[in-house]
């Protein structure tokens, strides 16, 4: 690593044990697991649910709204909770997290509206905004530097497993249970946590000073939520929607300039913008964003294709996503490996985003004619290369900020996450939808509804409508899949310079 870090762990060239015979792996690993577990599946187990909940509330035109609060409420907890773990310690703010994470369960499966349900799902991402974050840094407050590459593997993988475990959990709890199943099953998986947590051993290290910023964290909420607010209306394809999403970008947009004044003036910023200069940290943050960007884009829209182009079936579709999630897991946790063996950071995601975008180029050239077999192999691959990136930037962000400001640095990557998934995966939607109303805006407004309800996607369209749309459907997802090329390519370049090459 290069010598401008002067925070570097002096065992972080040391030989580690192995996660079965290291001590910190039994008392640390499974208490940061199970937290991180809770707050990932929590994004997807609402997804199979959405369409029981509006029925029985009656509010179908705002169910998005079950989801998109909880996005905005994570997203603006993760530096709050960065900047509290850093001065009070990172195991006392676990537990507040958790505990307002269990709360917010209890009054989601006791709501009665959309609107009440919504409130809570605000008060439930306050509190897994922090799970995500504080997990992240308790690996780099008790792993050494190089062993973490290994831990946060294991993180990246463990959060594969929950996105892909969330919709198939939440469909079978919603049929079996009722759908209050899916918010009442975090109580006792969050109380085994809390125990987990009681486990931890208790570093004793310096704290940052706490001094509250409420300007920055107004400043910051306004930001993140206008802007989430607007990609999410440019998502409907609806060009009287556009005002409004206008309106909310230019907002945020003014909100984030103030924001960045503010910061620069107080005496202990909530966005840690001297840490954000830092050329390491912020290349791997504008990574983990287009990381983030290319990834949930795929898996937002590669279903959608699969049902709508090719004419799968949900199962079958299901099935061929199948390799895309085990791609993730197993790259994540070889990275990890390589990474601790190794002391080499930047070459695994330069090479495996290299990969990535030829692989995006082959999707756009070529997914209309393959078959089943060679679509799963093309995804397979996609995940293995897109799995090199997750725990590399954790790591690198980690090393540069140093141990007093691991919660901010993890903060940082999880907000940059967060930010590009959102940016990303409008801006295809975006350009999927032009590319459709200027070759067809017949195929455009009869794949928007399409689009709206992508669990059954043409179901209810003749053959004869199918093949009339599918050519100019095909040619929008081209483009959809070069977008997400360019993603890659710029995470590519990122890394590429990105003057952190070792640990």
């Amino acid at each position: 690593m290069s010598s401008q870090n002067p925070n570097r762990d002096k065992s972080a060239s040391d030989s580690v044990a192995s996660p079965a015979k290291s001590p910190a792996f039994f008392a640390i690993f499974p208490s940061i697991m199970l937290p991180m577990f809770l707050a990932v599946v929590d994004q997807t187990i609402i997804a199979s649910a959405l369409p029981t909940i509006a029925a029985a509330m009656g509010e179908v035109e705002r169910a998005s709204w079950i989801v998109i609060s909880y996005l905005i409420a994570a997203t603006i907890a993760a530096p709050v909770y960065g900047r509290l773990g850093d001065s009070f310690g990172r195991r006392k703010v676990m537990y507040f997290a958790l505990g307002i994470f269990i709360v917010a369960s209890v009054l989601c499966a006791l709501a009665n509206s959309i609107l009440t349900l919504t409130a809570a799902r605000v008060l439930q991402g306050l509190g897994g905004g922090g799970l995500m974050t504080l997990s992240q840094a308790l690996v780099g407050e008790a792993i050494p530097p190089r062993e973490r590459a290994r831990y946060q593997g294991y993180l990246a993988a463990v959060a594969v497993c929950a996105n892909s475990f969330g919709p198939v959990a939440g469909g079978f709890l919603t049929e079996s249970f009722g759908w209050q199943w899916i918010f009442l099953i975090n109580v006792p998986i969050g109380a085994v946590a809390l125990f987990l947590v009681t486990r931890m051993p208790h570093p004793t290290r310096d704290r940052l000073p706490w001094r509250a910023d409420p300007g920055g964290a107004v400043l910051f909420a306004i930001f993140v939520a206008t802007t989430l607010l607007a990609l999410e209306q440019v998502q409907h394809a609806d060009l009287s929607s556009l005002p409004l999403g206008g309106i909310m970008l230019a907002v945020g947009v003014a909100a984030l300039i103030v924001l960045v004044w503010h910061e620069n003036r107080a005496s202990s910023p909530l966005i840690p913008l001297s840490l954000l200069r830092q050329s390491a940290i912020w290349h791997s943050d504008a990574m983990a964003a287009c990381h983030g960007a290319a990834l949930v884009s795929l898996i937002t829209f590669i279903p959608v294709y699969l049902e709508v182009v090719r004419g799968f079936t949900p199962s079958t579709t299901g099935a061929v996503l199948v390799p895309l999630t085990i791609g993730i897991g197993v790259g994540s946790l070889l990275t990890g490996r390589l990474v601790n063996s190794t002391g080499r950071l930047m070459i695994f995601p330069v090479v495996g985003l290299a990969i990535a975008t030829l692989n995006f180029m082959a999707l756009a050239l070529f997914a209309d004619r393959l078959g089943i077999a060679m679509l799963s192999v093309l995804l397979l691959i996609n995940g293995l290369a897109m799995g090199t990136v997750m725990g590399v930037v954790q790591v690198s962000v980690q090393n540069a900020a140093g141990q007093l400001r691991l919660g901010e640095a993890a903060a940082s990557v999880q907000f940059s996450r967060s930010i590009g998934a959102a940016f990303g995966t409008a801006l295809v939607a975006t350009v999927l939808f032009a590319v459709l109303a200027i070759n067809n805006p017949e195929a455009a407004q009869v794949f928007a509804a399409m689009f709206e309800h992508a669990k059954t996607a043409g179901a209810g369209l003749s053959i004869d409508q199918r093949f009339a749309i599918q050519a100019d459907i095909t040619f929008a997802f081209r483009a959809a899949f070069m977008m997400m090329a360019l993603f890659t390519t710029a995470g590519f370049f990122l890394s590429l310079t990105n003057p952190q090459k070792r640990i």
